[in-house]
Parts: C-alpha cells; structure tokens; sequence
C-alpha cells in the first residue's frame, strides 16, 4: 500500500514538474535543472500568497479626471484590465504600443469610450526599440506638460534568446533597459505633476521571479550561456534594483515622485505561450489569477491614498511583498542603477535628455 501511494505521488510531482516548466523541453544540465527547480518553488510559493491573500487583493477606484496616466503594452491581458481601471477614473490615458489600432480596438471592446469620462490615445511604442522609446518620450513631452502616472508594463516571458537591434538581450531590454530609459525621458513630466499632498508615480509592473535572478555584469546579453529562466529573472531583478535606486535619487532631490514595484500575482496570460504550461491550458484557468485580477495590484499601486509617500515598495497581492537579498543592499542597488545609465550613457538621470 505505501509502494502505490509513494508511486502515486512521485507520478504526480512528475507530471507537475513537466507541465510547469519554463521551457517546452527537459533541462539539459545540472544548472538548469536546479533553475527549474527554483521557480518551481517560488511559483508554488506564490501561487499560496495569492490564495492567502486573496481577501486583500483589492482595489478601490476614484475618479480623478485631470490625472494622466502612461501606460506601455495596454492592449492585451493584465495591461488590458488596467487601461480599463484607469478610464474607469475618469483618467486620460495613454497607451504605448506596437500596434496602436489593434489596442484602440481591443479597449473598444471592454469599454465603452461614449460613456466614460476617461479619454483614451493609443500611440506607437516598441520598448524593445530604444528609438522607438525616445520617439514615444517625445511624442508625450509635445503633448503634456505633466503625467500623473507611469505604468512600465509591457514584457516578455521564458522568449528563446534573441539580440535586438541596440545589442542587448531581449528580455533585458523590452522588461527593464527600454522602461529604464522611458522613465529618464519622462521624470520632468512627472515631476511636474508630483506635489507633496498627492505624488506623481511610477508604478514597474515586476514578478516574484526576481527572488531567484542574478544580475550577471560580466554577460549581461547571456552571450556566453543563456537560459531563458535566468534572463527572465534577471531583467525582473532589473526592475526592482532600479527601482529601489531611483527612490532615493528622488528623495534627496525632494521630488514630489514616488516608484514602486509590483508583482501582479501568476496570472493566466500569453506571456506563458513558451512556457510547458501551454500544454494543459485547463491547469492556469484552474490556479492562476484572471487578466482583471492581476491587474489590482499594479493600479493599486498607481493610486491608491494608502500608500502616499511610501515610494520604492515591492507590492504582491496589494500589501508589501518579500523581495531579494540584494534590494534591501544600498550599494547593489547603486551600483546597478549606474551601470544601467553607464549602458544608456545617462549623465545626469531624469533630466529627460
């Protein structure tokens, strides 16, 4: 009888550990396996958080009609479901993305833009483009003379590896480096905006995969060894270092600006399309959050009065999430945030050149 339920279980941890990967083939080395291993953890750790914390993930919405909110990849999943919280707030909003019809259209689709007291502008955007990232920038400086809120969303997940056109690895550039040098363009704008009873945000839409990421300074593109786990958990990591960095950069200026970084939960998206979970759909619409419910947790962040004044928190199921060794080291975090503008070739960060 033991025999039986020892092979039961151990047929049931295998099957789990197939259909979860963050690949659609077996690792290959020790390495890799214990990468797996890894986000098998963190992802079943989170995936607990989400269901303990389920009564808290809330938010409520309030109109605030002259606010602006920015906001890159709004046209599909978790981006979708928060271009619509945020119409819902009477907010302008504008949407960098690739395709800025098919966006128009597929907001059309869940609200109706005659109704709302939210406007809504859908403008080309490619984050994996540093070009294309400065040509948004200056689209939005000729338009606005301040945002209200930035909302760095647009990503890509466990992508097969690939150099784009500025020499950086593609996870890196469209998760962190083109929303590093986004928040660069825009920080006049959102400075303009911030005053001391209610601040401008930056809200950087991360993940719990952070916990397992290295940044590796020696091969930042994974030129000599890539793993699309570890690029992943890299360019997450990315997001929270510079975040933590850029909080303190604007407190010793007194900006009236606060950044935070968000983990929406495992939510059931595309952005698992290279991941083995793709094989049993039925499995992520059974454990994982909806597009609507991961997107509380960022607008959470990009509104919310209860956090007023707390920039350069790490949020998860709208309370405070645990986050990597080396955020809570102020040197690691400086030393990230001056090699990316070393990468960049930034001066001086936030004077929007």
């Amino acid at each position: 009888m033991f025999l039986i339920l020892f092979t039961l279980l151990f047929v049931m941890l295998a099957c789990a550990f197939w259909f979860t990967k963050t690949t659609k083939e077996m690792p290959k080395t020790w390495y890799e396996w214990k990468t797996e291993f890894r986000y098998q953890y963190i992802g079943m750790t989170s995936l607990m958080d989400d269901f303990k914390y389920r009564s808290v993930d809330r938010i409520e919405l309030y109109k605030q009609p002259n606010r602006i909110a920015v906001i890159t990849g709004g046209n599909r999943g978790i981006g979708l479901r928060i271009v619509e919280k945020l119409l819902a707030c009477d907010m302008t909003v504008v949407v960098g993305v690739r395709n800025p019809k098919a966006a128009q259209e597929a907001i059309e689709k869940i609200v109706d833009l005659k109704t709302t007291g939210g406007k809504l502008f859908c403008e080309e955007l490619d984050v994996g483009s540093l070009k294309s990232v400065r040509a948004f920038a200056q689209k939005i400086k000729s338009k606005y003379e301040k945002i209200d809120i930035l909302i760095n969303n647009a990503g890509i997940m466990f992508a097969p590896y690939k150099i784009t056109e500025d020499g950086y690895e593609s996870h890196f550039v469209v998760n962190f480096l083109g929303h590093f040098l986004l928040q660069h363009l825009l920080l006049p704008l959102l400075k303009a905006a911030g005053t001391e009873e209610k601040r401008a945000r930056i809200v950087n839409v991360s993940s719990c995969a952070h916990l397992v990421g290295r940044i590796n300074y020696k091969d930042i593109n994974g030129e000599k060894y890539y793993s699309p786990g570890d690029a992943y958990s890299q360019s997450k990591l990315s997001q929270i270092l510079g975040t933590r960095y850029l909080q303190k950069v604007l407190d010793d200026e007194n900006a009236h600006v606060q950044v935070l970084a968000v983990h929406p939960g495992v939510v059931d998206t595309d952005l698992f399309e290279h991941s083995a979970t793709t094989a049993v759909p039925w499995f992520n619409k059974l454990l994982f959050k909806t597009p609507e419910q991961g997107s509380r947790t960022p607008v959470y962040a990009a509104i919310s009065p209860r956090i007023e004044g707390q920039g350069g928190l790490y949020l998860s199921n709208c309370r405070k999430g645990a986050v990597h060794p080396h955020v809570l080291k102020a040197d690691k975090c400086e030393r990230f945030f001056k090699f990316a503008c070393d990468l960049l070739k930034i001066e001086q960060f936030g004077s929007g050149k």
